[in-house]
């Protein structure tokens, strides 16, 4: 039996599936760049723009024909293309049938000498090198975000850890300086991918552009000057100089591996939140009705941080999916992508605008607890002042060698009590109790300033953000203002 159709208030169905990625996580921008529109519209400019080129170097092109094509860009009549398809078994082929009865008087040139690679592939670049404006500007928004984060709080010692276990202190400020520097990587592939971008023209059926030089007799130049004006129309500054019947799938492979670092740095960054959460020293932001739990009510979850964790593990996943495409593809071109690629890149996309998403919110909205680290590094403190008690004591006339000793045994007692009793650490009492630290014991105390043990933290804040960070958002200032849109996290 059917189960009866249900809809949102939104109007989406229940009835099938659809993909969380549209209906939970991604921007409008991000969705209207995939979407069904934006694709064959840009398919429609496509056919126009081969036209105006052909018709410009020569061809018996009419000026009327042009026309009415430029008038049904945007009206497409996705009923009539998707009737033919189903005849055909051939989307390209349905919506040159579709976009020619819109335009019966353009309709014997509409894709004249072109392959179907013509618009699918040429559209693929289109939309990678728009999603990756958008990628790029929610790498800015986060940037800024953080670079709020860091300089906020440059002065906050906290402890550092390696392998997760005490350290020596840091600063927040600075910790957050450590991710920046990941996101500034990105940031730099994102621009190398969208500056070395080409659109892939005017090739024809095996790359070797013969049915174009057919239709310009022999012209060469003529070949050479259609394929150039093609990529000038679409906003390219050059086509691949050679392909086969496709691009090189290298090019989606390359763009994915780009995300996959975004995800790398993402995930990174979340799971720093999620520890950092778990030991009481920073929240992200939280909505005043947020439920953590069913069953524990008190519960504030690191829920963002975790979602960016499992968008980033999956952007990471996909681009083993484009690799093995690439190396996959056969002698000119084989067509084992196509149904992938329609759902791999995209979703990479979609995803990683979703990871950033979250990234900015937790970054603008994240709250830290000084108290909090400040604990943590009080339990830690005492060990570390060792070293300059140390030297004190000795520089006060006392034995290195036999100091050393008396610091080991003291500090274990403290460490065991510490572990085995739940106790405070005791250790500075310890040895100020002991005679061999008599000479320096009432310095002691005047030791624990977390300040003195944070090197140059501080001041590495105030040189990375002034030199690194401050430059790249000002050169990048216009997608501080872009339109990002509003997205529920």
């Amino acid at each position: 039996m059917t189960a009866p159709t249900e809809t949102a208030p939104t109007g989406r169905r229940r009835d099938i599936y659809v993909n969380p990625l549209a209906t939970r996580y991604a921007s409008p921008a991000m969705l209207a760049n995939f979407a069904d529109q934006r694709r064959f519209g840009t398919w429609r400019r496509l056919w126009l723009a081969l036209a105006r080129g052909q018709r410009e170097l020569g061809l018996d092109i009419s000026a009327e024909q042009i026309a009415e094509m430029e008038a049904h860009l945007d009206d497409i009549n996705y009923a009539v293309a998707d009737a033919r398809e189903r005849e055909v078994r051939h989307d390209v082929m349905a919506h040159i049938h579709a976009f020619g009865i819109q335009c019966p008087t353009a309709a014997p040139i509409i894709h004249l000498g072109a392959t179907s690679m013509y618009v699918v592939d040429n559209t693929d670049l289109i939309l990678l090198r728009d999603a990756l404006g958008i990628i790029r500007n929610r790498l800015v928004a986060a940037i800024a975000a953080l670079r709020g984060l860091a300089e906020a709080h440059r002065d906050v010692p906290c402890l550092a850890y390696t392998h997760f276990q005490p350290a020596q202190p840091t600063t927040f400020g600075r910790r957050a300086c450590l991710w920046l520097q990941d996101l500034l990587l990105d940031l730099e592939e994102c621009e190398h991918r969208c500056s070395t971008l080409r659109l892939r023209g005017a090739k024809g059926t095996t790359g070797t552009q013969a049915s174009f030089l057919t239709l310009f007799d022999g012209d060469h130049a003529k070949v050479e000057a259609l394929d150039a004006g093609i990529a000038a129309t679409m906003g390219f500054y050059a086509t691949y100089p050679v392909t086969g019947q496709t691009v090189s799938r290298k090019i989606a492979a390359q763009a994915l591996t780009f995300l996959s670092g975004v995800g790398q740095t993402t995930q990174k960054i979340a799971n720093d939140v999620r520890l950092l959460m778990g030991i009481g020293c920073v929240e992200e932001p939280i909505g005043k009705t947020q439920i953590g739990s069913s069953a524990m009510a008190y519960k504030r979850n690191p829920m963002r941080s975790e979602r960016m964790t499992s968008l980033a593990r999956l952007v990471m996943s996909l681009s083993s999916y484009a690799e093995v495409t690439a190396a996959e593809q056969w002698l000119e071109r084989t067509l084992d992508d196509s149904a992938g690629n329609r759902i791999a890149i995209p979703e990479a996309f979609l995803a990683t605008d979703a990871v950033l998403v979250l990234l900015e919110n937790v970054a603008a909205g994240m709250q830290v607890y000084p108290a909090a680290f400040r604990r943590e590094l009080e339990r830690e403190l005492p060990f570390m002042a060792t070293e300059e008690i140390l030297m004190r004591a000795v520089a006060a006339g006392g034995d290195r060698q036999e100091l050393h000793e008396t610091i080991r045994a003291l500090a274990h007692a403290a460490a065991r009590r510490i572990k085995e009793e739940g106790a405070p650490n005791d250790l500075l009492e310890r040895l100020a109790a002991d005679p061999a630290f008599a000479a320096v014991k009432d310095e002691i105390p005047g030791m624990l300033d977390p300040g003195r043990f944070v090197g140059r933290s501080r001041e590495q804040v105030d040189a990375f953000l002034r030199d690194h960070v401050d430059p790249v958002l000002e050169r990048n200032r216009d997608a501080l203002s872009a339109d990002r849109g509003q997205v529920t996290v």
